[in-house]
């Protein structure tokens, strides 16, 4: 029973921060007309306190990430907003990034070895096919979130997936759809609502980059080809 006091503690704090940032309106407040409202505000603050500006918006979605809270869709925005495309994918990642690593330790700290111990021997041929082609399915995941953000950071966490992986899949992961809400945000006169951000051309261009993610792993399958990995071995 003591196995599963760590698993159950980081459920109740995930709960509780949830419950938190409800509670007191924070959610509310991520919205994409907020945004538009208080364009004139924020530029002027920005303009005098830009470095302060970038690092507060950093540690606001490392936060958000870390805690698994929602509202990583209008914070990617609010980058756009902020500081234009580039520097706005640019912050996104970095707090991004760094907000998953914390999410995917926590994770690992207090499920992970639990799951990996009591159920080893049935997820030994999982732990094979992670080991060999982890990055991959990361890398799918990312450009195509089927399943959401916070949720791949905390099954990951379960498996015995390294930390380099996870790190590097993440922030190469994240950029096509970092760049495209960015840029969103950079136009955000121009749209009315978050649902006109993604045309079918985007779509589709991030369903080929999750294609090619996943296709080293079917070539190391029927080919005995290699899987590709940037850096270091996983």
């Amino acid at each position: 029973m003591k196995q599963w006091i760590k698993p159950a503690i980081f459920l109740l704090l995930v709960i509780a921060a949830v419950i938190a940032i409800n509670l007191t309106g924070l959610s509310r407040e991520f919205t994409f007309q907020n945004l538009e409202n208080s364009r004139e505000a924020v530029k002027n603050f920005l303009r005098e306190n830009y470095a302060l500006s970038a690092l507060i918006f950093i540690g606001v979605y490392i936060a958000v990430t870390a805690l698994s809270v929602p509202g990583a869709v209008i914070l990617t925005l609010a980058g756009g907003f902020l500081f234009g495309t580039l520097p706005g994918a640019l912050f996104v990642n970095a707090g991004a990034t760094i907000g998953a690593t914390g999410a995917f330790l926590a994770a690992r700290y207090f499920i992970g070895a639990v799951v990996q111990e009591k159920y080893s021997r049935n997820l030994e041929n999982f732990n094979k096919e992670i080991k060999a082609n982890g990055a991959n399915y990361l890398l799918t995941l990312r450009f195509i979130p089927v399943i959401p953000f916070f949720l791949i950071n905390i099954l990951a966490g379960m498996t015995r997936i390294n930390i380099w992986t996870f790190v590097w899949t993440t922030s190469l992961g994240i950029i096509p759809g970092s760049v495209v809400y960015a840029y969103a945000g950079n136009n955000l006169g121009a749209m009315k609502s978050a649902s006109g951000i993604l045309s079918w051309p985007i779509i589709s261009a991030l369903i080929l980059l999750a294609l090619f993610s996943i296709v080293p792993v079917f070539l190391k399958k029927f080919t005995g080809a290699g899987e590709w990995r940037p850096g270091r071995p996983s």
